[in-house]
């Protein structure tokens, strides 16, 4: 009865046997005694994953820092606590009779030919601003184009530019909430500092403006970074980091790529961005409302109120329509609706898909133009004017026909010299108030907008020479307007 059992135990004896001599066998000659600083198991593992070192080094060069000197008109727009948008650098300082600040922000270089991308709220009002870049060179910069509604800004660098870094924009839209992402910028003035995170959400609405789409991110981002690249693992930017939460850690917010490439064109070539209008009040459909409108949908955005003579109007659009569709495009909310109208064109013909007492059908409207419900262009009227009296002391305005005659000019076009600063540039210049000024650089002068333009487009160092007109005077004066 044993024979069996000690057979099976001599087997399993004889396999242990072969086992330990197999990994005796395996095992190279006995260890001399470790070495001081010997890797540990621990250690080695560490070392095994992978570095983001090579993915830096590929995109910081074209990470740079925006400096900028702005006048100060008052508290700044934008977000309220808890959420925050980010200006690092020292608050308001007299200068003269302006009040004035020092900013540091990030952008990105996107073409080699110097087209910088960056946050509106870091130049904003700006009177100079000098992109600084990682291998020490800094170049003048001047604004190209911006958007205050979705805070995206595009700088052109002044200069002679030669072999600039640049990085490109990728697909946001591909991302999905999990994925790594690295930010770069100039926090606290700390340049190419990098940090790591995740996507922690999408198509965020912070109530920030009305086309809020912002990716959530975890990775550090601080005062200083704001207009700074936010990429994906492949070195493409998907985003401008611009915006935190206050007082919290780990919530950070981003203007997709995807946004920023459909207003790129228009900002380059136009320097604004001009929507497409629907002239709809929209709300968010619900499952609830959905159930009480006799729908078979839950989601889409319910039309409140139709303007009296806007396009939607003349489509034939009413009051509880739901729409669900633009041009084949699904909407789930008002807001994405919104923000789809917003990036196509006046004049363009789009098809809505809606539902109307519980019927669907399709509805052809052409869009109008977004009218300016924030007022920016009447505040960049007034930041035009003010720009010109911060750099150079001099307070412009247009000169009507009436107070063209009533002043004893015999022309209506020019621009007006309403004030100049004491002991400023253009008081140095001898400009005074009531001086008609129809020349800059010998090419006619008709606004004070051209005027403006005119000073802006000067280098610091450089002359503008202007010529001048008093008020029923014959005779023309030239002027030397030294630029600071």
């Amino acid at each position: 009865m044993n024979q069996p059992n000690l057979l099976v135990r001599g087997r399993v004896l004889a396999a242990v046997v072969a086992v330990f001599s197999a990994v005796a066998l395996a095992q190279p000659a006995p260890a001399q005694p470790a070495p001081a600083g010997n890797v540990q198991p621990e250690t080695r593992a560490a070392q095994a994953l992978p570095s983001l070192a090579p993915l830096v080094e590929s995109v910081k060069a074209a990470v740079v820092n925006v400096d900028v000197t702005a006048r100060v008109s008052g508290p700044r727009g934008g977000l309220e606590n808890p959420m925050e948008r980010f200006f690092g650098g020292g608050g308001g300082r007299p200068n003269g009779r302006e009040n004035m600040r020092q900013g540091a922000g990030s952008g990105f270089i996107v073409d080699p030919k110097g087209i910088v991308l960056t946050n509106n709220h870091v130049v904003e009002d700006a009177v100079s601003i000098t992109v600084r870049l990682n291998d020490g060179r800094s170049f003048p910069a001047e604004i190209v184009g911006r958007d205050p509604l979705t805070d995206v800004s595009v700088l052109k660098l002044k200069g002679k530019v030669d072999k600039l870094p640049a990085v490109g924009l990728g697909d946001s839209d591909a991302l999905r909430v999990g994925d790594w992402l690295l930010a770069i910028g100039n926090p606290f003035g700390l340049a190419s500092s990098v940090s790591l995170g995740i996507l922690s959400a999408k198509e965020r609405d912070i109530q920030s403006g009305p086309y809020d789409d912002f990716l959530q991110t975890d990775a550090a981002i601080n005062p200083g970074n704001s207009g700074g690249p936010l990429f994906n693992m492949k070195g493409e930017v998907i985003g401008i980091n611009t915006a935190i939460v206050g007082g919290g850690t780990g919530i950070g917010f981003a203007v997709p790529s995807n946004l920023i490439k459909a207003l790129l064109p228009m900002l380059e070539k136009e320097g604004a961005v001009t929507r497409g209008y629907l002239g709809i009040g929209i709300q968010d459909l619900t499952a609830e409302l959905g159930k009480a409108l006799n729908l078979s949908v839950t989601e889409g955005a319910i039309v409140n109120e139709v303007s009296s003579g806007g396009p939607s109007a003349k489509a034939g659009l009413k009051s509880d329509d739901v729409i669900v569709a633009i041009d084949g495009q699904k909407i789930v909310s008002a807001s994405m609706l919104t923000r789809k109208v917003a990036l196509k064109r006046p004049g363009t013909t789009s098809t809505l898909s809606i539902y109307r007492n519980g019927k669907q059908q399709d509805v052809k409207v052409t869009l109008g133009t977004r009218p300016d419900l924030e007022g920016i262009g009447k505040r960049e009227t007034r930041e035009t004017e003010e720009s010109s009296k911060a750099r150079v002391g001099l307070s412009l305005s247009d000169l009507d026909p009436g107070a063209a005659r009533q002043a004893g000019f015999s022309k209506a076009e020019g621009a007006l010299i309403t004030d100049v600063v004491p002991g400023s540039p253009a008081d140095r210049a001898q400009l005074a108030p009531g001086m008609l000024v129809v020349e800059a650089n010998r090419k006619p002068v008709k606004s004070a907008e051209e005027l403006a333009a005119a000073i802006r487009a000067t280098p610091s160092g450089g002359t503008l020479l202007l010529r001048v007109t008093a008020p029923g005077a014959n005779n023309r004066f030239l002027r030397a307007l030294q630029m600071p």
